[in-house]
């Protein structure tokens, strides 16, 4: 479940940016590298998405409708290269509030911190922790892949405009 909201707030970062007309990501494949600080044995987990511009604009109407239908706040605000969301959302089992900051470099690759608090705590997880997203830009998608594809750090396949997508 924290893997989930930690790609959801950074996917929301990411694609808030779009919505306020600050600078779209470079369209294309990008790699992702997310950290979660404090799990023991935590290992980096590599990821990969498929981006255009559409699927930057689905993804962040999907975030924000899913942000208010759980969250009492959720302030984003953009300074220069650096767009931070503070929220607090109520999952039904926990209370999570979370401080996310995401630093650009022109539009080829960002930075994310989101340190999130959870009350009570999670089964068998510590009641904060942090994670870290680097995204850059690496070229042209794969031949075959289709914007919004995502491939996992498990290797599986998924599209994340199905995967976002209402259910029923």
């Amino acid at each position: 479940m924290r893997r989930f909201f930690a790609l959801a707030i950074a996917l929301g970062s990411v694609t808030s940016a779009v919505a306020q007309e600050f600078p779209k990501l470079k369209p294309g494949l990008w790699s992702q590298m997310t950290t979660t600080a404090g799990r023991a044995k935590a290992q980096p987990q590599a990821s990969t998405l498929c981006l255009d511009d559409s699927t930057q604009q689905y993804v962040y109407r999907m975030s924000m409708g899913m942000m208010a239908g759980l969250c009492s706040k959720h302030d984003v605000k953009i300074a220069g290269n650096k767009i931070t969301i503070d929220a607090v959302c109520d999952l039904g089992v926990t209370k999570m509030v979370t401080n996310s900051v995401m630093t650009l470099t022109g539009n080829t690759s960002y930075r994310t911190e989101a340190r999130a608090t959870f009350d009570p705590p999670l089964k068998n997880t510590p009641r904060e922790s942090l994670t870290i997203i680097e995204g850059r830009h690496v070229g042209d998608c794969k031949p075959g892949q289709q914007p919004g594809d995502m491939t996992l750090p498990n290797g599986q396949n998924m599209n994340i405009r199905q995967w976002m997508a209402p259910k029923g």
